[in-house]
């Protein structure tokens, strides 16, 4: 069953689902240090360009099943309309109160 967003452990990483959700890339990208880096698969990715493509223009959906490491790895359904759904797996760093980078990829 998932955890809705608004029960996830760190404040970031539960506003950073909450954005992605709601499909608010101005908020989501608030959460974000100037110079957050991202990788998927393994794989340093340009963030801008992989949020809007694979999150924002593909219509991104995150259903967390799980979370551990204080809040930071999260275990998710994540759908969007390029992919359809895939169970993935998201790191994340946090600085003071932003994210300085996030690792994804298929779990």
């Amino acid at each position: 069953m998932p955890i809705s967003p608004d029960n996830l452990t760190d404040p970031q990483v539960r506003a950073f689902v909450q954005a992605l959700n709601a499909g608010d890339s101005a908020a989501f990208f608030a959460l974000l240090t100037p110079d957050a880096t991202m990788s998927d698969d393994g794989s340093d990715r340009d963030l801008a360009g992989w949020v809007d493509r694979e999150i924002f223009s593909a219509n991104g959906r995150m259903d967390v099943v799980e979370e551990s490491d204080g809040g930071r790895t999260l275990l998710a359904d994540y759908r969007n309309d390029t992919w359809g759904g895939m169970r993935t797996r998201w790191t994340f760093v946090v600085s003071g109160d932003k994210i300085s980078r996030f690792e994804t990829g298929q779990a």
